[in-house]
């Protein structure tokens, strides 16, 4: 990683858990547990000005981003024509043209056995203030088209566990673009189903449903109090949110954290085992995703479309809240 000195670059993989973006996209380790992805000019800026701050406005987002690990470099690429030295070393040939550099993060699906994950796009602007003309008139006409321009938010995509087969049950973007806004509470019954003796295919038990709902929409708030603070454009980001199907492990998860709030988090923030026991996963997670296009802005207010769309968030999960209640 950056500050390093060059070493292999980690085997790595398709996301199988991307539900939004493009699937090539983003690649993940061996182990599931970091992201490597393309390190775009501006959201790397992002990442290491969040990390390195001690600004307090900034600082208070740093809990609702992925976890910045830093940087690789692809210093060569396998030479297939060359074979293997007797010290079984790898043959290596320098890569042409310039380093390509990647970002790592945390993979926030790694905490999960199953993980139900929705990918939630941000904002009434979807375009970069450098974007071509061309862009900027397809994403206006996007925006005016879907849920994006009149509530600040769109369903992009989402995974949902079929508890019988124990597979991940995906929709895509399609979905999401063809809502009205009177639609979306729909779109989050369809994200956050309840298990019945009647239908047990998808979903929790209604009281454990309501437990991560509440948490989630607790979380949720204080990301839009830290952006209100915040003189920010976020272009084309997203509100990733994260729940964990499987039954068992979401209970566990609740019970250690209602076991734990009243403790003081900065003591084990960086330790998964607390006296030689190992955390379970969390129940539910949310956080602030895809940076591609976001710049700090001083003297320009905080973005009231992505304000909006957390608002409208927020009152659909209030909705789903009540159904249960």
């Amino acid at each position: 990683m950056s500050g390093a000195s060059p070493s292999p670059r980690p085997a790595t993989q398709t996301l199988d858990s991307q539900v939004g973006g493009h699937p090539d996209a983003v690649l993940t380790t061996e182990d599931n547990t970091l992201l490597i992805k393309q390190a775009l000019p501006l959201e790397l800026q992002f990442y290491q000005t969040v990390a390195a701050t001690t600004e307090p406005e900034i600082e208070a987002l740093r809990p609702f981003i992925p976890k910045f690990l830093g940087t690789l470099a692809l210093e060569g690429e396998l030479d297939t024509e060359q074979p293997s030295t007797e010290s079984n070393a790898i043959p290596v040939k320098p890569i042409e043209g310039p380093r390509k550099e990647s970002i790592v993060l945390e993979n926030l699906a790694n905490q999960f056995l199953k993980p139900n994950i929705l990918d939630i796009k941000l904002g009434t602007v979807l375009y970069d203030e450098l974007a071509p003309p061309d862009k900027v008139a397809r994403m206006k006409k996007t925006a005016e088209s879907t849920t994006s321009l009149k509530t600040g938010m769109r369903l992009t995509a989402f995974q949902v566990y079929d508890n019988l087969t124990g597979s991940a049950v995906k929709t895509d973007k399609t979905y999401g673009k063809s809502l009205s806004s009177s639609q979306l509470p729909e779109g989050i019954a369809r994200f956050f189903p309840i298990s019945t003796p009647d239908e047990p295919r998808q979903g929790l038990p209604a009281p454990l449903l309501l437990q991560i709902l509440q948490i989630l929409r607790e979380e949720i708030q204080d990301i839009l109090n830290a952006l209100t603070a915040l003189e920010i454009r976020i272009v084309a980001g997203s509100l990733l949110i994260l729940y964990e199907s499987d039954v068992s492990r979401a209970e566990e998860g609740l019970k250690w954290m209602t076991e734990e709030e009243d403790e003081d988090e900065e003591s084990d923030s960086d330790s998964d085992t607390t006296d030689g026991v190992r955390k379970p996963g969390p129940p539910c997670d949310v956080r602030l995703i895809d940076f591609a296009h976001t710049r700090f802005v001083p003297g320009q207010g905080p973005d009231e479309g992505v304000l909006l769309g957390l608002r409208t968030v927020l009152a659909l999960l209030d909705e789903r809240i009540k159904t249960i209640l």
